[in-house]
């Protein structure tokens, strides 16, 4: 896991390495301010000498002035690094879920996903910085005190080995009991950015019911299990802060207590026992040996939180897309013609550890067996109840996913042989949920070809139907749209997301429900204007509305993932029962008979 994140600390390799080297020099000089002051005590203060006091007195100032400088550089370089780090692991990680499929967007939630880009970088950033400067002072300080306390006097510096282990087991103890917390604590996170996320988005459907207090009961609801969980961990990880205070006072008595025998017994002499300028020495480096431990108690507990996001974020890098490109792919879609030759599909649900057993996976077969050939430039309507598989069926042919079994022709070549962003170029597809996004009504529509002229983006507004409302709009091209077309219609965002689809110069146009806010009237207009103007162009109309379809070639009925019937409307009215009753239901329900052009009679 860490030779993985490392690969991105690129282009900031050199400020990393740069910090630990200017840390240990600061310790060093640290570490030798007590040698010098304890001559000072010794040789300046009881020895009576003004000369002594005034040389060790500048160089105590010297080596603390270039130790303050080692300090301020590493204090740039390592926040410098580490936001560097975190900058080429949020890239790299944006662009890992660009090249995701369906499947593996399934796999991670939206929410899960967002929590990673942001708290679980920052989690990991903080615990780099920490490792390139305070991880690394750390144990360096304690490692160059121990030494220079031994030098100072081996007997006395016995009691810091035998404090040490107390620290060490109290800090195993704590990391059992606080990593499980930690680990449950992120997906609580999910939860909560999930619940955020849905209630913003249906703002106006929660106020419109007037469910405020049931979001809110639901965002306490994750937020209190965070809280409860963070309150847990907190109250073990506070024992660490008195421990550690244990140890040090512990250690300044003992010192105290066998120091001041030794000083007494051997009259302040350094050939005998010790003197009282080691003495303070030693009370130095315990206070040095012991900020040390704090500090790793408190890289301890970050690295214990950064250790759960490290491996989140992992799993994110390390996901690959089920669908990809083979190599020396096709480059060219001969027309639009599509095959369905005994396709099967089902989904398979992952769990972030992969794929489950057979036993225990949970599968959803969505479409059985199916068979379906549908030749260019045809005009096709699939139409079924909700959950009939219709926008499933239709997905296959980007390879938005790859069937389970049987094969899926577009031009008579496997859809899996094509190069996919050739496939996908000649394969515009208007979603149910029509996203637009901030930015201008062209910057929108550029989308479907970012090279697309003035009379291209023209044509496709007036097939869309589009171009009256948008020469309505205060700045024509250039109205600015709110994330997700907030700011206009229903209606006008679908046909928005017909032109942005219609500029992709397709060979296939699916239209996935995508005409279901737009008025009758305005839906014929639609697809009357497909018939004239893209007669070349093969269309699969996706409807509710009988009106939709009834004028296409060819009609397929979708029931539970199989086709139940398919034919034109008349041969339907005559064969199918079920297209029958749909339709005499809709003529009951509108209270107007329809035309083949899905105007009324």
């Amino acid at each position: 896991m860490i030779k993985k994140l490392a690969k991105h600390t690129k282009g900031y390799r050199l400020l990393a390495g740069l910090s630990p080297v200017l840390v240990m020099l600061e310790s060093l000089l640290e570490i030798l301010i007590p040698f010098v002051m304890a001559d000072l005590i010794d040789k300046g203060i009881y020895g009576g000498s003004m000369s002594e006091i005034t040389k060790y007195g500048f160089m105590l100032i010297g080596m603390a002035l270039v130790s303050l400088a080692f300090g301020v550089a590493a204090g740039i370089t390592a926040p410098f690094a580490s936001a560097g780090f975190a900058a080429n692991l949020r890239r790299a990680m944006f662009e890992k879920v660009q090249d995701y499929d369906f499947m593996s967007i399934d796999k991670f939630s939206t929410a899960s996903i967002v929590t990673r880009l942001t708290t679980d970088v920052t989690n990991v950033q903080q615990a780099f910085q920490m490792i390139i400067r305070i991880f690394v002072r750390a144990p360096s300080m304690l490692i160059f005190a121990l030494v220079a306390a031994f030098r100072v006097n081996h007997r006395l510096s016995l009691i810091f080995l035998a404090i040490m282990p107390i620290l060490a087991i109290g800090m195993t103890i704590m990391s059992v009991t606080v990593h499980p917390v930690f680990e449950r604590v992120f997906k609580t996170y999910d939860k909560m950015n999930g619940v955020v996320q849905e209630n913003i988005r249906g703002m106006r459907v929660v106020k419109s019911f007037n469910r405020q207090e049931h979001e809110i009961e639901k965002f306490d609801a994750v937020s209190g299990s965070i809280f409860k969980d963070f309150s847990k961990a907190e109250k073990t990880m506070a024992w660490m802060a008195p421990l550690v205070q244990f140890s040090s006072y512990l250690c300044m008595l003992l010192l105290s207590w066998f120091g001041g025998h030794m000083i007494v017994e051997s009259g302040n002499n350094e050939i005998l026992g010790l003197t009282t300028g080691q003495l303070m020495s030693m009370v130095t480096y315990t206070t040095q040996i012991l900020m040390s431990l704090m500090m790793l108690s408190m890289i301890f507990v970050m690295l214990i939180l950064a250790r759960e996001s490290a491996k989140r974020i992992v799993e994110i890098l390390d996901e690959d897309s089920h669908i990809f490109s083979p190599e020396g792919g096709l480059r060219e879609v001969p027309d639009g013609s599509i095959d369905f030759e005994n396709v099967t599909f089902e989904y398979k649900h992952e769990d972030q550890e992969g794929l489950l057993t057979e036993e225990g996976n949970k599968r959803r077969k969505a479409l059985f067996k199916v068979d379906l050939h549908i030749d260019p430039g045809m005009t096709v309507g699939l139409i079924g109840a909700t959950g009939s598989s219709k926008s499933t069926l239709v997905q296959l042919i980007p390879r938005l996913y790859d069937a389970t079994e049987g094969t899926v022709k577009v031009g008579g070549h496997d859809v899996r042989e094509y190069d996919l962003e050739t496939l996908r170029n000649k394969v515009a597809m208007v979603l149910q949920k029509n996203v637009l996004f901030s930015g201008s009504v062209k910057d929108n529509l550029l989308w479907g070809n970012e090279n697309a002229s003035e009379e291209e983006i023209r044509h496709a507004l007036k097939v869309s139907c589009s171009e009256e409302f948008v020469d309505k709009m205060p700045d024509g091209y250039d109205t600015h749209l709110e994330q997700g077309g907030s700011n206009i219609s229903g209606g006008q965002r679908q046909r928005l997301c017909i032109a942005r689809a219609l500029l992709k110069d397709p060979k296939i146009l699916i239209l996935d429900d995508s005409t279901s806010a737009v008025d009758m009237k305005t839906d014929a207009q639609i697809r009357r204007a497909f018939k004239e103007e893209m007669p070349d162009v093969t269309k699969i109309i996706i409807a509710q509305r009988i009106s939709s379809v009834m004028d296409s070639d060819l009609i397929v009925i979708i029931d539970h993932g199989r086709i139940m019937a398919a034919g034109t409307h008349d041969e339907l009215m005559e064969s199918s029962e079920i297209y029958r009753e749909i339709y005499e239901t809709q003529n009951k329900t509108s209270g107007v008979d329809l035309d083949m052009e899905g105007g009324a009679l």
